[in-house]
């Protein structure tokens, strides 16, 4: 037989399950099918203005056509301090920062830098998809812990503690979460927080949802309780979600500068800088005018509201409210047995091909009873969805 050229790495790895299912999506949109795609983590509004005219300007005076610094642009690692400042309420050096092609590049160069083959990562579930394969693919290993959903998918130092083993090197926490909109509060951090410092573990904190928060919920960053903490904790960033900037791959990692001068040593070994007119445009994001952000806050906030009822009235879908992000992870047990379906997969294709809705299989996020769809789309599109969800069940 035809001995494949493919490496034993990339044979082992998955697919994104969500760009799988907006592929999927697209091809029978192509076909002429009336397709309501609620699969990615991409707010459907344009990027700010403001930002979109500071990258022409950095285009038009040339400024954007040159290399920059592998790490970034001094002057939005400027920004960024200014940002930490604000937000985290403790500034950084120049040196304890570095910008490359968005966060999941910063993920993958943050695994990179610290993991040895062996080395082990506390990945709580149900998580982002690109968690378990970036790990896999710098030889770490992932270590899933199964939260409960009676713990409204949060873990505890319990269920950290009997997972970690002499080879735990890294404990991503991913607040507010991708996929259940979870936050984790001050206290669960802090007692979080204290049990990686005794046991010298990594914190690796994606912040990336931190300003989509709503109805009064706030968000914590691990990385400010305390000097011990932020010491042991990359922070991972971006402007992606918070500024409509998905296009533009811009994602930022702070932490000591051990960790990040290795990490610049990877982006200046596999990408050189991030795209030099991003990051003009990032400056902009960070510095500029913020009320561009905060309507669009109000949007989702508002879709979470007016959809999150609706989507618990259709049978055999259940869900708890979430608090920030822009997804809802509905638990579909229920609604699996009513139509006799025993894998959550096969459940989802279903639905888009008999109703024309495309839901994200739970399966890919280590959540074999739930679907995720994203809100992050208008509220016409979003109520029709659940519409068509009620009539698939009731079928």
């Amino acid at each position: 037989g035809h001995m494949t050229n493919l490496s034993n790495r990339v044979l082992n790895m998955e697919e994104s399950v969500t760009l799988a299912a907006s592929a999927r999506a697209k091809a029978l949109k192509a076909e002429g099918r009336d397709i309501s795609s609620l699969t990615l983590g991409e707010p459907d509004f344009v990027t700010p203005k403001n930002i979109q005219d500071a990258a022409i300007e950095a285009i038009q005076n040339g400024k954007a056509s040159f290399y920059t610094v592998a790490s970034g642009l001094p002057e939005l690692k400027d920004a960024i301090n200014s940002y930490m400042e604000k937000f985290y309420g403790y500034s950084i050096n120049r040196n304890q920062v570095v910008v490359a092609t968005g966060a999941k590049f910063i993920l993958y160069t943050f695994f990179t830098t610290v993991l040895n083959p062996g080395d082990e990562v506390i990945i709580p579930t149900p998580c982002w998809v690109s968690y378990v394969d970036q790990v896999k693919m710098v030889d770490g290993v992932p270590v899933t812990v199964a939260t409960t959903e009676s713990n409204h998918f949060k873990a505890t130092v319990e269920q950290l503690e009997a997972a970690r083993t002499e080879k735990t090197k890294v404990l991503l926490l991913n607040s507010p979460s991708n996929p259940t909109g979870m936050i984790y509060t001050r206290d669960e951090l802090e007692a979080i927080g204290n049990w990686a410092v005794e046991h010298n573990i990594l914190i690796l904190a994606d912040d990336i949802y931190g300003r989509l928060v709503y109805n009064g919920n706030e968000f914590t960053p691990i990385s400010s309780i305390s000097e011990a903490i932020r010491k042991q904790t990359v922070v991972v960033n971006g402007v992606s979600k918070t500024y409509a900037m998905t296009g533009w791959r811009v994602g930022f990692a702070v932490a000591e500068e051990e960790i990040i001068s290795g990490m610049a040593k990877v982006i200046s070994q596999t990408t050189s800088n991030l795209t030099a007119v991003s990051q003009y445009a990032a400056i902009e994001a960070l510095t500029g005018p913020q009320d561009s952000i905060e309507t669009m806050r109000q949007a989702f906030e508002e879709r979470l509201n007016t959809i999150y009822p609706l989507l618990n009235e259709v049978p055999g879908f259940e869900v708890i409210k979430p608090q920030g992000a822009f997804y809802l992870f509905p638990n579909v047990k229920k609604a699996m047995e009513m139509k006799g379906y025993a894998d959550v997969t096969a459940f989802t294709t279903a639905i888009l091909e008999e109703v024309g809705v495309a839901l994200v299989t739970g399966a890919g996020f280590g959540a074999p009873e739930n679907v995720r769809l994203s809100y992050a789309t208008d509220l016409d599109t979003l109520k029709d969805a659940v519409n068509r969800l009620k009539a698939f069940m009731e079928k």
